[in-house]
């Protein structure tokens, strides 16, 4: 599917239906709860790597000298140093934890449809995919600094294509990086409002986690990415189902 079919299909259905996904996501929720954990707990896992590397320079520093970090008073060469690596860790962050998003809403896929496949969490680490989603990860990260830039105001705005971009990566692959975030911002726009209701919603109903004994918050977290397939779903649609 094209871009030129994914615009004509976005046109094509129906406003989205905030009650009806809502229900339909806590749903199938129930049924990918471990998955998301999953997910989740592997989400930490590769970036934790990134976390390390970023604060090197400050262990090092702590190491060599700990009186200037008991002064708050970090040496230049260690700004910089960090400086140079903080948008390392940001893409870093951002690539894996955006392949990992898009494997879950396939999962997420398998589970709705009761398709008998195995849960593959890193489906977007193999066959070349990876570098895709780098490029993603990067079309994210701009957007996201460009809507900060505008006044704080520009990153409401724009959180609701990028929440797409996982779907449209998971079920789109025939879509090049600038298509999917072409795509995530037509059925962005065209159905911002109960979009973002969804997100901010289920965002806050996923941290209720928190109240037990805060561990609860692995196994609620995902809840608030479950939507997004059926936003996809009820706002593209699959070819193969048509």
């Amino acid at each position: 599917m094209n871009l030129e079919n994914s615009i004509e299909r976005i046109q094509s259905k129906p406003e989205l239906v905030f009650g009806t996904i809502f229900s339909r996501s806590f749903d199938l929720f129930k049924k990918v709860w471990l998955q998301g954990l999953v997910t989740l707990l592997l989400t930490f896992a590769t970036i934790l790597p990134f976390y390390i590397i970023f604060y090197i320079p400050m262990i090092a520093a702590g190491i060599t000298d700990p009186q200037a970090l008991r002064d708050n008073e970090l040496p230049t060469m260690v700004t910089i140093a960090m400086s140079i690596l903080g948008p390392v860790f940001a893409i870093g962050v951002a690539t894996f934890g955006l392949a990992l998003n898009a494997a879950f809403l396939k999962i997420c896929k398998q589970k709705d449809k009761e398709e008998m496949s195995k849960d593959d969490y890193f489906f977007f680490f193999r066959d070349g995919r990876l570098g895709k989603v780098f490029i993603l990860a990067l079309y994210t990260l701009g957007i996201s600094l460009l809507g900060l830039l505008a006044c704080g105001i520009g990153i409401f705005y724009v959180i609701v294509p990028l929440s797409l971009i996982p779907a449209f990566l998971a079920f789109s692959e025939e879509l090049s990086p600038k298509e999917i975030v072409k795509a995530s911002f037509m059925l962005g726009n065209k159905n911002w409002l109960v979009i973002f209701g969804l997100i901010f919603v289920t965002g806050i109903i996923a941290q209720l986690g928190l109240f037990l004994c805060c561990i609860g918050v692995l196994f609620t977290a995902m809840l608030s990415k479950v939507p997004t397939y059926y936003i996809y779903k009820d706002g593209v649609g699959f070819e193969n189902e048509e």
